[in-house]
């Protein structure tokens, strides 16, 4: 059995797909204690017969058909017409037209690749700094996890068994807040630099809303669908999915119909690999749960902690380390399960949990020295992770003061629901 944990360790270091080597250590760990594997196949087919997981391949498939497609150029145009006048307007565009991306794509490195190509030419050319660009890039890829459609909300849902209508709500104004303070710097920086502020003639702006007139109904969609009662969670990936394959193939022909194959095998393999973990994770959980695992944690961290915001504190620390070293559907399926009863038992909502999760773990991918967006951004500008690691503080700095806003006030995540949901 050591043996076996040894290869799977090797293969792990040799970079084999991480849902592979999570699932390895949980059927290691079900052979070592001798419960029967098939515990794995019975989670998966629970999962699958869940009716809010259906939702997750359906907006899997649609943002990767967004990022195939050239969605991100015609947001960009039409953003600068509405905000390029603004000092720091590109820069404000920037922010907003990411955290539009991220939320359909729900894939921090999908952002850097799809969008990075495009931005940081435009914003060097404008007159900002480099390393201003360079940090404004790398940690705007991971904003917009809190805004809909974003899949880790749907995951953590499903995971917590919480309503992701509800989650859908909570994380707008803590979404808003983490916006308008990048947006209010950039503006201040954009101001100093003297950076060339966007003039969009009004027949451009027109052009424009022309161009994306198909894409700009797509909130509306799913926000208005869903709240306005006429189709659940499920119904509106469903009616997205439709509804972005119809516009993207067939009215803008961005995507050759060719190549709808290759897509749909892209965004599946990447719903298999969470499907994977989830089963592995979700049997384990359900071992450890009957073991009280959970209790008597909770148990232990309460005799030395006895307040509820030192622990949200020391929380904070821990998700931020696990969201620099995880991508964050591994560390949602492995962290929440654990997380969430002893949370729960210092009065923490699930819901207001779930924001402050996904805040955490989407700082994470551009804290140094190991976050994924470093990684990505240094791969694909060229750059030395150095050079990134000291560009992103600034950013890093008014993220913090975002994570502690948000752990410390749940009314921004809870005020939304009491009015609406």
């Amino acid at each position: 059995m050591n043996i076996i944990k040894g290869l799977t360790l090797v293969l792990a270091l040799l970079g084999a797909p991480l849902f592979l080597v999570i699932s390895a250590l949980a059927l290691i760990g079900f052979l070592s204690a001798e419960i029967d594997i098939s515990v794995v196949i019975i989670e998966m087919t629970r999962l699958a017969e869940t009716p809010l997981l259906i939702s997750l391949p359906l907006f899997i498939f649609a943002g990767t058909l967004l990022s195939e497609s050239r969605a991100p150029e015609r947001i960009l145009q039409l953003s600068r017409f509405f905000l390029g006048w603004l000092p720091g307007g590109l820069a404000v565009v920037s922010l907003g037209v990411c955290a539009v991306f991220t939320a359909f794509t729900g894939a921090s490195g999908v952002t850097i690749f799809a969008l990075g190509g495009l931005l940081l030419p435009a914003l060097l050319k404008d007159g900002y700094s480099d390393r201003f660009s360079m940090g404004l890039i790398t940690s705007s890829g991971s904003l917009g996890l809190l805004f809909p459609p974003s899949l880790p909300i749907i995951l953590y849902g499903v995971i917590s068994e919480t309503r992701i209508d509800h989650l859908f709500l909570a994380g707008i104004l803590p979404g808003v807040v983490m916006l308008v303070l990048l947006m209010l710097y950039s503006v201040r920086q954009g101001g100093r630099s003297r950076a060339k502020r966007q003039h969009v003639s009004f027949q451009d702006g027109v052009r424009a809303l022309k161009d994306a007139a198909w894409e700009i109904p797509l909130p509306v969609i799913i926000l208005g669908g869903i709240y306005g009662g006429f189709f659940v969670a499920g119904e509106a990936a469903a009616v997205t999915s439709l509804y972005v394959l119809i516009v993207e193939v067939f009215i803008y022909r961005d995507v050759e119909l060719k190549k709808l194959p290759e897509i749909m095998v892209k965004s599946m393999m990447l719903f298999g690999g969470i499907l994977v973990i989830l089963g592995a994770s979700m049997a384990s959980t359900n071992y450890l749960i009957d073991q009280e695992v959970p209790v008597r944690i909770f148990e232990f961290i309460r005799t030395y902690i006895d307040s509820k915001y030192t622990f949200l504190l020391l929380l904070n620390v821990f998700l931020l380390i696990v969201g620099a070293m995880l991508d964050i559907f591994s560390a949602l399926v492995l962290i929440v399960p654990l997380i969430l009863p002893i949370a729960e038992g210092y009065g923490v909502d699930p819901i207001h949990l779930g924001i402050i999760f996904l805040t955490n773990l989407q700082i994470g991918y551009c804290t140094p020295p190991v976050g994924l967006n470093l990684f990505l951004a240094s791969y694909k500008f060229e750059r030395p992770i150095v050079e990134l690691y000291r560009a992103t503080l600034p950013f890093l700095g008014l993220l913090f003061i975002t994570l502690m806003i948000i752990t410390y006030i749940p009314w921004l995540s809870n005020v939304l629901i009491k009015l609406i949901g």
